[in-house]
């Protein structure tokens, strides 16, 4: 059985989360689980992962001049993801009796940006219109230097054209920030790199209709 401190990690999680709305924690996730997606990410076929769009349901369209990366949901039906996923499932649950956001559930995506691929600035929110309200970003890139480039910028809060900060992709590095609050982007990268971005949702079923993720 694994001594990973979860719990440690989570407590950090909270209290960032309530202090200034954005968390970063390098080596946030077990490391038999970040184990589990390199190889479950080695075995998959290239053809799987989709190009990336923008928007949801009738708004959503692709375009290069925004953001180029490929992506691929992540399903509990695959063992390898279920132990990213599951790790997420507890995160929910210990920020809804820690800070009461009233998280319903949560999904997310590998995100592959090849050499040169990036993603504009933008929101993963906007007050008062979705329910995506807290985003994470989690890297599975080995040995990431910082000539590599890649890294995700973040924004600031309050003028979004203040930068904040630069996170390199390192793997078991966890960002975690209110989507509807830090504007960011990903820098173009030298070498491809891998990411998983998810995003926790609140119940925004109207009508007794539940309002889809994606």
């Amino acid at each position: 059985m694994s001594d990973f401190d979860t719990e440690n990690v989570y407590e950090q999680i909270a209290n960032d989360l309530r202090a200034t709305g954005l968390s970063i924690i390098e080596n946030a996730i077990d490391p038999s689980i970040i184990q589990a997606l390199n190889e479950r990410i080695a075995s998959l076929e290239a053809d799987t992962f989709q190009t990336a769009g923008i928007g949801r349901q009738n708004d959503h369209e692709k375009n290069a001049e925004i953001r180029r990366d490929k992506i691929r949901w992540l399903d509990k039906n695959s063992q390898q993801e279920a132990g990213y996923l599951n790790a997420m499932d507890d995160l929910k649950d210990y920020l809804n009796r820690r800070l009461f956001m009233g998280l319903f559930s949560y999904e997310s995506h590998f995100a592959h940006y090849e050499a040169g691929a990036f993603y504009k600035k933008h929101l993963d929110a906007f007050k008062g219109k979705a329910n995506r309200v807290l985003t994470t970003v989690f890297y599975l890139n080995d040995d990431w230097q910082p000539q590599d480039g890649g890294e995700l910028v973040i924004f600031d809060a309050e003028d979004h054209e203040k930068e904040h900060c630069r996170v390199l992709p390192k793997k078991g590095t966890l960002v975690t920030f209110l989507s509807d609050e830090f504007p960011h982007e990903v820098l173009a990268a030298k070498k491809s790199r891998y990411s998983i971005a998810g995003w926790f949702r609140i119940n925004a079923s109207t009508a007794g209709h539940i309002d889809p993720p994606r």
